[in-house]
């Protein structure tokens, strides 16, 4: 050990028995006060006590915790999140409704894309489009697929 932090040692040692010394003759000497002295003292002591100030001491908390038969919770190190943790919160949630309505609209444009194709080949055939609507034809279709294979 370095030489400060061994005078450091010796030092607290002393004030450590020092205040012990203190306690012990101070604790001889409220024996022999008399019953109001006494008291006086008591009611200080409780006084001071509820004036000191309270530390708050802040503790960190496991991010996943047991909430029993089989469930687990999420817990952030607190109550409050304030405005920036709910928005850091809500953040996934906005994510993915935005990813839901782009796939949405991704799908809805290949539909459309679909569609126009098959009326783009339907209007630039060579049958009027009244022929694809005609029972008959659909039987030549089939009969002409089966010659086929």
């Amino acid at each position: 050990m370095n030489k400060t932090l061994q005078y450091n040692l010796s030092q607290m040692a002393a004030e450590d028995l020092f205040g012990q010394k203190v306690a012990k003759r101070l604790d001889a000497a409220s024996q022999d006060l008399p019953y109001d002295i006494s008291e006086r003292l008591r009611a200080a002591r409780m006084q001071a006590l509820a004036k000191r100030k309270v530390v708050a001491v802040r503790t960190t908390a496991p991010a996943v915790m047991s909430a029993g038969n089989g469930v687990a919770t999420l817990n952030f190190g607190g109550e409050s999140f304030g405005i920036w943790g709910r928005l850091a919160a809500a953040l996934p949630l906005i994510a993915l409704v935005a990813g839901l309505f782009v796939i949405q609209v991704v799908q809805d444009e290949d539909h459309a894309n679909e569609l126009a194709e098959v009326d783009t080949a339907l209007l630039t055939d060579d049958l009027p489009p009244q022929a694809y609507a005609d029972p008959g034809f659909a039987q030549f279709l089939k009969t002409r697929a089966s010659e086929e294979h």
